[in-house]
């Protein structure tokens, strides 16, 4: 599910290229990126009704985005971004949800490629359009009601990734703050090495068995809007979890939605953890 630069240069250079997508801002795409890649910027496109309707509606208009860049079930898919963020895991996760069989992240996106000696253009391609729209596969999606019908079972763990301030309920991001009720607490960017790369699976797999987070669970991974939940999501199938979904409807849904329970964590002493709050105040923006 991760490729280093140096595997994916060699891939590049195949017979069978993978398609390269881009994640990120239409800017830093501009001033430069992989040879051949398209560009795909999916920040703000969000769902915040999980109801049935309103989720085939958006993951149509997903799949569509998808079909543009040019994006077929016979070829690789390749996603990128600065660093292994927030942008490239969720890139990850839909492209998963909707069948692909065949989908990486290059692991340390952008910087990690440069500092492997590689090199970045401005040259633009155009995509080839097709005509896949994936077949979407429900076991990697959670929906309100099914995260709602699991609170309290044995062998579901709920995984908070937000940031401290969110799950205490000091930083109020819907029309009420806290956290579903049983979840534990990992703020997403403890996924990452200090270089911008995914951990090794040895030190993931003890952080989140320190949690109780095994791969017996059925895991369900939330944020504000699916973003940061899908880091996680990409974390657990790096461990082999044979069952993980995104709530992708995530707070801003259970938050606004006053039918639904939530509980208010109090914070205990020590509990506040600067270094990785530090870690990833760049990644945080409003509603994701």
């Amino acid at each position: 599910m991760l490729i280093t630069p140096a595997a994916l240069e060699q891939e590049l250079g195949s017979a069978q290229p993978p398609l390269l997508l881009d994640v990120r801002p239409a800017e830093e795409f501009a001033a430069g990126h992989l040879a051949g890649a398209v560009h795909l910027d999916l920040w703000g496109v969000s769902l915040i009704d999980t109801s049935d309707a309103p989720l085939r509606a958006f993951m149509w208009m997903i799949g569509h985005l998808m079909s543009l860049r040019g994006v077929t079930p016979d070829r690789a898919v390749v996603v990128y971004e600065a660093t292994s963020g927030l942008r490239a895991a969720r890139a990850f996760w839909f492209l998963e949800y909707l069948g692909h069989p065949n989908v990486h992240v290059l692991d340390g996106g952008v910087p990690a490629w440069t500092r492997a000696g590689f090199s970045l253009t401005t040259d633009a391609v155009a995509p080839v359009p097709s005509t896949w729209h994936g077949e979407p596969d429900a076991s990697r999606l959670a929906t309100w009601s099914e995260v709602r019908d699991r609170l309290g079972k044995a062998g579901t763990a709920i995984v908070d990734t937000r940031s401290d301030a969110e799950y205490f309920g000091e930083a109020v991001r819907a029309k009420r703050g806290g956290a579903i009720p049983g979840a534990v607490h990992l703020e997403w960017t403890n996924n990452l090495a200090p270089d911008g790369t995914y951990k090794s699976v040895a030190d993931l797999k003890a952080m989140y068995a320190a949690l109780g987070v095994t791969p017996d669970h059925e895991v369900l991974t939330y944020c504000q809007g699916g973003y940061r939940a899908a880091h996680t999501y990409l974390a657990l199938r790096l461990l082999g979890f044979p069952r993980v979904r995104n709530y992708t409807g995530s707070w801003k849904e259970w938050g606004d939605r006053e039918d639904l329970p939530i509980e208010h964590p109090r914070r205990s002493a020590g509990s506040k953890d600067p270094a990785s709050q530090d870690a990833g105040r760049s990644y945080r923006r409003p509603g994701l």
